[in-house]
């Protein structure tokens, strides 16, 4: 992919692009000169912009609100690229009015990092077996989540607070939760709210259950598609000591990282968010073109969404902590002992925060990079994923007004999903000589591997993951360094890769 700036961005330094736009709405791009961002985002972004014009139309034909409505400004992280309808990678301030769009389905898709006892020289020569546990956890039924209908509606009304750290049967992965785990170093561990009746029948939901009302829930621990994974990796470089130290960290050290969201339920509450949305729509107007519908903040529909949302939220934290569990036992089962494993942050991003003032900032595909304070002393962790098979970096956050308190959640997507499928055969190859990833299909499987149709398949599939697919997360990163976003802590190597 060419490295030449599109004509429409301006080049304000070596950290930041701007980029004009009809509305006269703010906005700049983290990037540095070695950093694409492709047209596409910048045909998305563009578009997104629109919503301002919807939000002055919207204000003239609902009278006497307490404040404009209207869009103050657009941040966009080093990761941006194309999404659908809003580009991953992009922070939108408002004023008066919450974009549903602007967030997105799969809301609060976070990530989640724990650091173990142990060292990678102890792992690597276990890798065949840890392949098998995990294999065995993530898709062959092995996780055997137990819950009540209590535990279900606490997570999603309270986040993992609701949930709790005990299952009435301790077996499957609960076997592996510890009582610390409810003290968990995160953004927040949970949205809290008064109801959960959007989502009753998961609540109701269940398999094969018993006299004590646990059932074994099938959506829960799911790992997800797309850029989703857990993965298995080691502290290969230490960039800041004293915040590396203070955060458990050291060189050779086995950490686990794990990338999933909100799954079915997201979409559930995103539809719900869509549709209050439209619904609110005053019936003279057109729908917006672009298809953002804004809804006002004092509108009393917005209860209900943001009540929805904080549901879907609360289920996303639950399910990246019983991802982390999943891994655990996967190294358990590989090492012959618990890995003594403790979690390092909890990082959210597609969500958004309203404030006190009637303000709201909407992350889609974007993470807090919260500054020093006193719960966070060297301040808010920040986990920037590289692609699959690539080094991924743990930062400390600056909280950078100019980035909206912001950073990137990954390297970011340069070739579509569609351009990487058609990808190169002998790449793939070698990246799967050199690299370890567990998927439902065992490719190795004889019975598997005879099946041409199913492995071409499954090779598509990969490829739109694949090392190509992304950006260099080395530049991203260094974005972030020198626009005083966030500081690098260490640098995390992978040893193995779950795709769902």
């Amino acid at each position: 992919m060419s490295r030449r700036t599109d004509p429409r961005l301006t080049r304000v330094d070596d950290s930041w692009l701007s980029l004009s736009n009809p509305a006269g709405v703010p906005v700049e791009i983290c990037a540095g000169p070695d950093v694409p961002v492709e047209t596409a985002a910048v045909d998305e972004l563009l578009a997104v912009l629109d919503t301002a014009t919807a939000l002055r139309t919207l204000a003239d034909a609902t009278p006497g609100l307490a404040r404009e409505p209207r869009i103050d400004r657009v941040v966009c992280t080093p990761d941006l690229h194309k999404g659908a309808g809003i580009p991953i990678g992009t922070v939108v301030h408002t004023t008066g009015a919450l974009l549903p769009a602007a967030v997105g389905n799969d809301i609060n898709c976070g990530m989640r990092v724990e650091a173990t006892r142990l060292t990678v020289d102890q792992v690597r020569p276990r890798l065949d077996a840890v392949e098998r546990a995990l294999r065995h956890l993530f898709f062959e039924g092995g996780r055997r989540i137990a819950l009540t209908p209590a535990q279900r509606e606490g997570l999603l009304r309270e986040g993992l607070p609701g949930l709790g750290t005990k299952s009435a049967r301790n077996e499957g992965i609960w076997a592996h939760a510890v009582p610390e785990d409810k003290e968990i170093p995160a953004h927040a561990a949970g949205w809290p709210v008064d109801s959960a009746e959007d989502f009753r029948d998961w609540i109701t939901s269940g398999g094969a259950g018993g006299g004590d009302g646990v059932s074994y829930d099938s959506v829960i621990g799911s790992v997800g598609g797309g850029n989703h994974f857990a993965e298995l990796q080691y502290v290969s470089a230490v960039h800041d000591g004293a915040t590396a130290y203070a955060w458990g960290l050291a060189p050779g050290q086995v950490v686990t990282m794990v990338h999933s969201g909100s799954l079915t339920l997201g979409h559930q509450a995103g539809a719900t968010g869509r549709d209050l949305a439209r619904a609110a729509w005053p019936k003279t107007l057109p729908l917006p073109a672009n298809g953002i519908v804004p809804l006002l903040l004092d509108h009393p529909r917005k209860h209900r969404y943001l009540t929805a949302f904080a549901n879907a939220a609360n289920f996303a934290i639950g399910n990246r902590y019983f991802l982390s569990l999943m891994m655990r036992a996967g190294l358990a089962a590989a090492t012959g002992a618990e890995p003594g494993a403790r979690p390092v942050y909890e990082s959210p991003h597609n969500l958004l925060w309203e404030g006190g003032d009637g303000t709201v900032v909407h992350r889609k595909g974007a993470t807090p990079a919260g500054g020093p304070d006193e719960a966070r002393l060297y301040g808010e962790p920040v986990i920037v994923p590289g692609s699959m098979g690539a080094a991924s970096y743990l930062l400390r956050g600056l909280g950078s007004t100019r980035s909206l308190g912001s950073a990137c959640h990954g390297a970011g997507r340069r070739v579509p999903r569609g351009a990487a499928a058609r990808g190169s055969d002998a790449e793939l190859d070698a990246f799967l000589r050199e690299f370890r990833v567990v998927t439902p299909l065992n490719h190795r499987d004889p019975t598997i591997a005879g099946r041409r149709d199913i492995i071409e398949a499954w090779r598509r599939d990969l490829k739109q993951e694949a090392p190509w697919a992304y950006k260099d997360v080395a530049p991203v990163v260094e974005s972030l360094r020198t626009a005083g976003v966030a500081e690098p802590v260490v640098e995390l190597r992978p040893l193995l890769t779950v795709k769902g």
